[in-house]
Formats: structure tokens, sequence, C-alpha cells
């Protein structure tokens, strides 16, 4: 990754990017059930939010679809930094997103991935940024967390299971896995709300504020399996 050409183009989008100095403080996630137990009723702005998938595919990117689709539609950019898959574009427009407010960053070693992280988060144009870095440790955390205070966005961080048995300054911890009604949600971290709470996504009803519910998209049913990237080659 050339740092100094991802500095430039980020600084490109932060000129055309609009104002986002009243931005809400609050972005709804799409799933009304996992809603109803987010203080205010939404991931927070301005804030780091752990996911840690049991396994790959199992929906964990389909999870924050609801919220890059809103932010798309307002002119703030989406990011995603090292991802292991090369976004599918047909099923990225299927869930809402907007192509031209969706940029990729492709990071190799884990240090890079964090800089750009921390760098497009920091970036007022990009309304959240999502990051696969499997190495990310308390003290770079909090770096992140300023980051996101900084630029008013939100960061996803993708980490493994194991990293639940460590502390992180994070606001949201999330732990992801496969059930048979659906996706399973276990809360193990939630400033300003109760942990330890669980709750299942899946497409077989309609979303309700209780432990085990699910959402149908507008336009149809879409499986919670389903994962909108393509393997690398």
């Amino acid at each position: 990754m050339d740092r100094a050409a991802t500095l430039e183009h980020l600084a490109r989008l932060c000129r055309s990017g609009r104002d986002t100095s009243a931005a809400q403080t609050i972005e709804r996630s799409g799933w009304p059930c996992l809603d109803a137990i987010l203080p205010g009723g939404g991931w927070p702005v301005g804030a780091i939010v752990e996911l840690m998938p049991m396994a790959t595919g199992i929906g964990e990117l389909r999870f924050v679809l609801p919220t890059l689709a809103q932010l798309s539609r307002t002119e703030r950019y989406v990011g995603l930094v090292s991802p292991p898959y090369i976004p599918f574009a047909p099923a990225l427009v299927q869930h809402g997103i907007a192509l031209e407010r969706f940029a990729v960053i492709d990071a190799r070693a884990s240090e890079d991935a964090l800089w750009a992280f921390e760098q497009t988060l920091r970036c007022r144009s990009f309304g959240a940024v999502l990051a696969w870095c499997s190495t990310a440790k308390d003290r770079e955390v909090r770096r992140l967390q300023l980051a996101a205070e900084s630029g008013g966005s939100i960061g996803f961080l993708y980490r493994s299971p194991s990293a639940a048995l460590e502390p992180s300054p994070a606001a949201i911890r999330l732990r992801l896995q496969a059930s048979e009604q659906g996706l399973l949600v276990d809360v193990l971290k939630c400033r300003g709300a109760r942990s330890g709470m669980s709750l299942v996504i899946n497409n077989e009803t309609s979303p309700q504020p209780s432990s085990a519910t699910g959402m149908r998209m507008p336009g149809g049913t879409i499986p919670a399996s389903d994962y909108p990237l393509s393997p690398a080659p």
C-alpha cells in the first residue's frame, strides 16, 4: 500500500465531502431488535464497534449493510480496509449501496491496515469505515476511537473471537455466530446499556424488539448468510 497515495486520495474525498459538523449522533442499524437495545436506538457516531464473527461468511457484513446503505445515500463515503474478499458490486447495489460512495483500501500488512483505518476515520467525508485488523491492541483501539470522534464516523472493527478475552475501549463489542434461527448476536459490551443480552436476526419474520427476530429487506427477503463479496483470487 502506498501511504502517500492513500493520503492524497483521502484528502480529495475530504475536500469534496459535505459538512458533517451537525451530523446526527446516532445511525440506525436497520434491525429494530438491535436498535431497541442500543443506547439512543442505533449505532453511536464517533465510536468504535467491534464485531467478532465465529466464522467467515455467516452474514457478518450483511449485518451492517442497512447502515452503510443509509450513509451512502446521504452522500457520505463508506470505506473498507483490508476486506478478506473482493466486493461484489451487484450484491451491494441490491442492498442499497451507492457504489460511487464506496471505497476499498487494500492494505496487506496489519500495521498498514491500522494506519489506513485511522486516517480514513479522521476524514469527515466518511460516515463509516470497516476494517479487518486481527492484531489490534488496546492502545491502537484507543487511537481509532479518537480518530472516529474527530471524523464523526462509525468504525466497525472485525476481530477474531479470541479478542473477547482481552479488554477493549470500544463502545460496543458484539460476538456473531450462525444458528438454526439466523445470526446470533451476543452483546459482550455496550456502553450506556446492559451487556450480556442476545438476539437473533433472521429472514423469516418481521423484526420486533425481542430476542429472536428477523428482518425483511425492501424488495424481498435476503438470507442472513449472504456475503456480498467474492473470494480474492
